[in-house]
């Protein structure tokens, strides 16, 4: 199929800016992996303006989705999940050019996965993951209860990546079959939850106790990243410093959800700082043991 292919791909072939080009195929009838095509052609470029374009065309009876991608662009879905769907492409995906090797280092990259890159990852979701439980909780309290119903599953699903990545993994597209193989405790809170018996209510007071528990013995691990930039100075952080800060910013929109359950569990403390208006304190942050 590759060689039948060749016309959609070979002026970047022969591109020298190009470094390199995978196919992915559909294997299964509705497999979300290739969004409904038969053909990925994902293609990776440097030196280019755009960062991202893509076509779609018909061929010998076969949709093809064709993706060219800046290098800068594809990193940064690599390491804030911009685009889950490009990490499979890149692992399962069948190399068609590999310029200097490029291909074969982001493979391995992408099975080693940089504690680095984790610890960021880790943060991403984690954000994600107490923004849901919080309102999972709110809407409950409100008798909101199909709602909240809704808010545990993304906190499981939140729950789910975040696991996967704690055991240096990718979470692919097919997260609760990654997890079935790597962490029983949260998949069997999500079976728990969708298979019980109890009426809708019960289930999810038995689910917002369960999660608190689990979400707390990780909160610490899984901030890694976030109390890492913190320790590198001696005085506490205003938040707008934090905020503005380039590392922080692929989980900037969840920072407040994120502070605030740190708060809570005293894993950071406050730091009141006087203003010039007397009775005006600005709050700043500091890691809980840290002396300022």
């Amino acid at each position: 199929m590759d060689q039948h292919l060749q016309p959609l791909y070979r002026d970047y072939a022969n591109d020298l800016n190009t470094m390199g080009i995978l196919m992915m195929e559909k294997t299964e009838p509705n497999s979300p992996v290739t969004d409904g095509f038969d053909i990925i052609l994902l293609i990776i470029v440097k030196n280019t303006n755009k960062t991202w374009n893509a076509k779609h065309f018909e061929t010998d009876g076969k949709s093809v989705a064709l993706h060219v991608v800046n290098e800068g662009t594809l990193m940064n879905w690599i390491d804030t999940s911009g685009y889950r769907r490009a990490v499979e492409w890149i692992i399962y995906g069948k190399v068609l050019l590999d310029n200097g090797g490029y291909i074969f280092k982001l493979k391995n990259e992408l099975r080693d996965f940089p504690v680095h890159k984790r610890e960021l990852r880790k943060t991403i979701e984690f954000g994600k993951l107490v923004k849901s439980y919080n309102e999972a909780k709110y809407l409950f309290e409100l008798g909101e209860t199909k709602d909240a119903y809704s808010k545990i599953l993304y906190s499981l699903h939140y729950l789910a990546r975040l696991a996967v990545i704690e055991e240096g993994y990718y979470p692919e597209v097919t997260v609760w079959r990654q997890l079935r193989q790597i962490d029983m405790e949260v998949y069997k809170l999500y079976e728990e939850f969708i298979n019980s018996k109890e009426d809708m209510e019960k289930r999810i007071q038995l689910m917002l106790i369960a999660m608190d528990f689990i979400i707390s013995s990780r909160s610490e691990d899984s901030v890694r990243h976030l109390l890492n930039i913190m320790r590198t100075r001696d005085n506490a952080w205003s938040y707008s410093e934090l905020k503005s800060m380039p590392m922080v910013d692929p989980y900037s929109l969840d920072l407040s959800a994120i502070f605030s359950y740190l708060l809570d569990k005293k894993i950071i403390r406050s730091v009141k700082e006087e203003m010039k208006d007397p009775g005006f304190y600005e709050q700043k942050y500091a890691p809980s043991g840290q002396e300022h």
